[in-house]
């Protein structure tokens, strides 16, 4: 068994998925979200989407870092990860606009201050306004917020966005096919929209990072931010601090707090301008969150071979956590985006275009791979003399 397994999580979520089978998968069963008819208007050229998402375990290391440092912005990063894990997952089915969300905060009354929902809820409607001056208009409709510490040992942070949108601007992933150049889309670096350096951790896989890099002392200081019963082997078994210092390889110095509490890119800038002037050549959207790199298995319509030959450089963060996990590259790139968190599907006429304009927002972009037609559904991942199959 894994030591993602020992801690009760899933990379792929087969248990989620073997609950949900039998319902129905909406009017694009290979979409990146589920699309209904039109309920709310009852007009047959518009879809429904409503979708709910969060940040996941990364708000247990917000909790830490917050305690440890007394630094209490870094919970306006988490009001950005759950939106932003709701909103490029709608961004993959071509919405980028007229969006509305609820928040659904959980927390412990007693640890969690409401300085800290303060900061929850200024930090959601702060990236709403950042959005709305790349004409990305999001209403943010309030939610429930419930002091549920029987519940929840110290503080879930969660969303849902829906969405009323034309049907024939919908990305189905349907037209994917062989011959198809993959442009992958960095999660590292820093963007026009962005104000800090992101290590490119997105909001996955954060329950492993916190236990492979964190020191045993977490586990005795806070043992609210872990199930007590995980076996102990698996608990806090690294060798870093939150504010231990990094050199990063672009120059200048973070700290593993920072780098693993990295806000969330969002892609919906240069999304909504490539949606808007090239929605022909977007075959297929696809955003490497829960399952990482493997995401894209889930979504093809037919047999293919997916093959990535030509990922990013493995990010300073990604390097941390395998170093400290000692997890194989196979189990790496199952369970992180390792650098790269979306992938645009199109004609190989237009990959340079898509790289172009990604650069425009300060998003280093690079043709990470290509469709090739096989009998069942693959992905062949190679990097660092290693060729890696997942089906």
């Amino acid at each position: 068994m894994s030591l993602y397994s020992k801690r009760g999580v899933s990379a792929q979520k087969e248990e989620v998925h073997a609950a949900t089978e039998k319902l129905s998968k909406g009017l694009y069963p290979h979409a990146f979200c589920k699309i209904y008819p039109d309920t709310l208007g009852a007009d047959p050229s518009m879809v429904n989407l409503m979708h709910a998402d969060g940040a996941g375990t990364k708000s247990i290391l917000a909790y830490m870092y917050w305690k440890e440092t007394g630094d209490i912005s870094v919970w306006r990063g988490i009001a950005q990860d759950a939106i932003v894990m709701n909103l490029d997952d709608l961004l993959c089915v071509g919405i980028h606009d007229q969006i509305v969300f609820n928040s659904t905060i959980d927390r412990n009354k007693r640890l969690v201050p409401g300085e800290v929902l303060q900061e929850i809820i200024h930090g959601s409607q702060e990236f709403f306004d950042q959005m709305a001056a790349h004409g990305i208009n999001i209403q943010y409709l309030g939610g429930e917020t419930a002091d549920v510490g029987d519940v929840v040992r110290s503080i879930a942070v969660n969303g849902t966005m829906a969405c009323r949108w034309p049907a024939n601007r919908i990305v189905s992933n349907e037209r994917i096919v062989p011959g198809d150049l993959i442009v992958g889309l960095a999660s590292f670096g820093q963007t026009s929209y962005e104000t800090a350096y992101n290590s490119g951790i997105g909001s996955n896989g954060l329950t492993s990072a916190r236990h492979d890099m964190l020191l045993k002392a977490y586990q005795t200081n806070f043992p609210e931010s872990l199930d007590p019963g995980l076996p102990d082997e698996v608990v806090y078994i690294g060798s870093h601090r939150l504010t231990d210092p990094v050199l990063l390889d672009r120059g200048g110095e973070s700290t593993i707090g920072k780098l693993i509490l990295s806000p969330t890119r969002t892609y919906a800038p240069l999304l909504k301008k490539l949606l808007t002037e090239d929605f022909e050549d977007i075959h297929g959207l696809i955003h490497c969150s829960g399952g990482g790199q493997t995401k894209c298995l889930k979504y093809l319509h037919m047999p293919m071979r997916v093959v990535k030959d030509n990922l990013f450089p493995i990010p300073e963060i990604f390097r941390l956590i395998r170093e400290s996990s000692q997890s194989s590259l196979h189990d790496m790139f199952e369970v992180f985006n390792m650098g790269c968190r979306m992938e645009i599907y199109c004609p190989p006429a237009a990959a340079q275009r898509f790289i172009h304009a990604a650069s425009g927002f300060g998003i280093d972009a690079r043709i990470i791979g290509r469709v090739e037609a096989h009998d069942k559904k693959e992905l062949l991942i190679k990097h660092e003399g290693q060729n890696l199959v997942y089906a």
